[in-house]
C-alpha cells in the first residue's frame, strides 16, 4: 500500500461554491459544515456554497471556511478508507492538519482561526503592510535584497514555498523596494491581494496576543504525525501552543516541509479548495502530486490513481 501524505491549503484557496457538490452528496461532509454554523452562530455554509467572492475573502470569513471545506473533504477521504501516514499545512492549512489528525478539536479549531484572523487584522493598520511572490530568484537573492531594503521599511522572506519561488512580507515601502530591486536582478514580483503582512517581525504584538488564546486550549497528541511550518519537522504535543505562536512572525519553511515529508511517503494529496500546494510540490517532490480533492470530480480521480482497494 502506498504511503501517502495529506496536505491543507492556507489562505486565499477560497472560492464561491467551494464544498457544496461533496456536502450534498455526503452526510458527513454537510455535518461539518452545520458544525462551524453552529459554533459561529452564523450560516458559513451558505457562504462558502452561495456566496460570493468578496464575502469569502473578508478577513473574518476566509480562515475559517477554507478551515472547514479542508476538514469536510478529509472526512469524505477517511470515509472511503484513505490512511495518510502523515500531514501537513501551509500556515492557516496547519490548523486543518492538527484538527484532521486528532491534535485539536475541529471546535476549537474554529474559535482559534476566527480569532486569528481578527488579531492579525489589528496588528497592522490598513495600507502599511503588504505582501509579495518573488518567482525565479535563489533564497540568498532575496535575503540580500531584503537586506538592502530595509532602510525603507520591515520586509523579510515570509514563505518558502518551492525553488526559485518565495513570499516577502512587511512594511509596504520596504517590499516596493526589495521589489524594485528583486525585479532589476531579473526576478518576477507579484502583489499578492492581502492586508497583513504574514510571517514578519510586524506580527509580534500580535503573536502574544494569540498566544493567550492558544493557551486556553486542551490539546491532544496527533493520531499521525503533522509538520511544523516552522521547523519543517513532526511537532510534539507540547510545543504546539509555542509553535503556533512562533508560526505568525516566523517564515513559513513549506519547502522544506515537503522535503521532509517527501522521505517518508509515495504521494502527496492536497486536500481542500484550490490546487496551489499540489503545484509546490511538484517543484520540490517530482512526480510525487498526485492532486488535489476539492470536489466530487477531483475525489473521483484521486480514488482511481491511489489504487489501493478504495471503495
Amino acid at each position: 500500500m502506498s504511503r501517502i501524505a495529506v496536505v491543507f491549503p492556507g489562505q486565499g484557496s477560497q472560492y464561491p461554491g467551494m464544498g457544496k457538490d461533496l456536502a450534498e452528496c455526503y452526510p458527513r461532509a454537510y455535518q461539518v459544515y452545520k458544525t462551524a454554523d453552529e459554533v459561529l452562530g452564523f450560516s458559513l455554509s451558505t457562504i462558502c456554497f452561495e456566496g460570493t467572492q468578496e464575502e469569502l475573502n473578508k478577513t473574518e470569513i476566509t480562515q475559517a471556511a477554507v478551515l472547514t471545506t479542508s476538514l469536510a473533504v478529509f472526512t469524505v477521504l477517511k470515509d472511503k478508507g484513505l490512511m495518510p501516514v502523515i500531514a501537513g499545512g501551509l500556515s492557516l492549512g496547519e490548523y486543518s492538519a492538527l484538527a484532521a489528525c486528532g491534535a485539536l478539536r475541529f471546535e476549537d479549531a474554529l474559535r482559534l482561526v476566527i480569532k486569528r484572523g481578527q488579531i492579525m487584522q489589528k496588528a497592522v493598520p490598513a495600507g502599511q503592510g503588504m505582501m509579495a511572490a518573488v518567482m525565479r530568484a535563489e533564497g540568498s537573492t532575496v535575503e540580500q535584497a531584503c537586506h538592502e531594503a530595509s532602510s525603507c521599511g520591515i520586509v523579510e522572506i515570509a514563505n518558502y514555498n518551492c525553488p526559485g519561488q518565495v513570499v516577502i512580507s512587511g512594511e509596504r515601502q520596504g517590499v516596493l523596494k526589495a521589489g524594485k530591486l528583486l525585479k532589476d536582478r531579473g526576478a518576477r514580483v507579484v502583489p499578492l491581494a492581502v492586508s497583513v503582512p504574514s510571517h514578519s517581525r510586524l506580527m509580534i504584538k500580535a503573536a502574544g496576543v494569540f498566544k493567550k488564546e492558544l493557551e486556553k486550549i486542551s490539546w491532544s497528541e496527533p493520531d499521525i504525525p503533522v509538520v511544523s511550518n516552522v521547523k519543517a519537522q513532526e511537532i510534539d504535543r507540547f510545543d504546539l501552543p509555542q509553535i503556533l505562536v512562533e508560526q505568525l512572525y516566523r517564515p513559513v519553511k513549506w519547502e522544506q516541509s515537503t522535503a521532509y515529508m517527501s522521505e517518508r511517503v509515495d504521494y502527496f494529496i492536497e486536500v481542500g479548495p484550490g490546487k496551489v500546494l499540489s503545484g509546490l510540490i511538484k517543484k520540490t517532490a517530482k512526480n510525487k502530486a498526485l492532486g488535489s480533492v476539492q470536489d466530487l470530480a477531483s475525489l473521483e480521480r484521486i480514488l482511481k490513481r491511489i489504487k489501493v482497494g478504495l471503495e
